[in-house]
């Protein structure tokens, strides 16, 4: 017998694979398959989206839209204040605002620039605020009496530029505490400066760090300012932000119950009971006499209305009890009937 040519291999080539993968298709046997974590299938329908797990974001949407309008709160009395602390109009609008990693944040930052680094009481971590120099100089300018013209210079500030912009910064941090008041009570600190990002280690490298970057205009120069601040910082304030807005929008399902208070004992309410008898013409009214008999249906007497300070309330039974005439109350009128009668107790048409 001559030797087989093309002996079975007990591997696949990859035109073997796909003549089994058209053979699936084709026997109806379905695409995808949805392999949960415990090893189980599930429905292939459900909605799978892509991770990034080199830019991972711990904020819905929902929440950075919040987040976007407190922030925005903030800009708008920011400019506001600064304005008028410099004397001069100072414009300033948001650029973006999202989540990075720190690392990334610390490799955005420009050199040279200026950064504060800051606490905020009682909250746990530090924030870093990047100012750009050419933005500061201008600042510092006209703090010293100057114009506020931009200034060209690429530079580090020295030591009177810095204590110069760190009064303009602890403003710009009261204002963005102050967005948390209803939360929790704030109080920025200003613990350093830096001018280079690249050796900063305040927070772990892959801290999620909550970014905010302005566009600032003041006078003839343009220039950003960012502040970074690492999201475990302010988590408490948005769980608490989060649980009052729930709190706002729930609607309580049960009713509020009456509840007596003594000082009710003492007060008086004017009690009437009457029917509505029967109508008469003006004629008819004016020949009336004392001795005339007016004739009422018996039924009448069970449909008495009893009204608490001229309005309906309750339908009873005329009776006597002892030498009393006395009224059986035997039901409740609605809401809608008692809105819709005058002070004394007739209906308004």
């Amino acid at each position: 017998m001559a030797d087989n040519p093309n002996p079975p291999s007990d591997f696949l080539d990859q035109s073997e694979i796909d003549k089994l993968l058209a053979q699936t298709v084709e026997s109806g046997a379905p695409r995808q398959q949805l392999i949960r974590s415990d090893g189980g299938k599930g429905d292939a329908s459900l909605k799978v989206e892509a991770y990034d797990f080199r830019n991972p974001a711990f904020l819905s949407e929902v929440e950075l839209r919040r987040l976007r309008l407190i922030h925005e709160d903030f800009i708008r009395y920011l400019s506001a204040r600064l304005s008028l602390y410099m004397r001069m109009e100072f414009g300033i609008k948001m650029s973006k605002l999202t989540t990075v990693t720190y690392s990334k944040f610390t490799e955005s930052l420009p050199n040279p620039t200026h950064l504060s680094l800051f606490k905020v009481e009682p909250l746990v971590g530090v924030g870093i605020l990047d100012i750009n120099p050419r933005l500061a100089l201008t600042i510092a300018d006209r703090l010293l009496g100057g114009r506020g013209h931009s200034v060209k210079a690429e530079r580090y500030l020295t030591e009177i530029e810095v204590a110069l912009i760190e009064d303009v910064i602890l403003i710009l941090l009261e204002e963005w505490c102050g967005q948390w008041k209803l939360e929790q009570d704030l109080r920025p600190l200003l613990i350093g400066h830096e001018n280079n990002g690249r050796f900063l280690q305040t927070s772990p490298k892959d801290a999620i760090i909550l970014a905010l970057t302005l566009e600032a205009s003041f006078g003839d120069c343009s220039e950003s300012i960012q502040i970074g601040v690492p999201y475990y910082m302010i988590e408490p304030v948005v769980k608490k932000m989060q649980s009052r807005r729930q709190k706002d929008t729930a609607v309580s399902t049960t009713e509020r119950r009456a509840e007596w208070q003594d000082t009710y004992g003492r007060i008086t309410v004017p009690v009437r009971a009457e029917w509505a008898a029967l109508e008469l013409t003006v004629r008819e009214l004016v020949s009336l006499r004392v001795g005339d008999v007016i004739e009422l249906p018996a039924a009448l007497f069970q449909e008495t209305r009893v009204l608490l300070n001229g309005t309906p309330k309750f339908i009873g039974s005329v009776g006597h009890d002892a030498d009393r005439v006395a009224v059986q109350l035997t039901r409740k009128l609605p809401t809608e009937e008692n809105n819709h009668a005058k002070s004394d107790g007739r209906k308004i048409s």
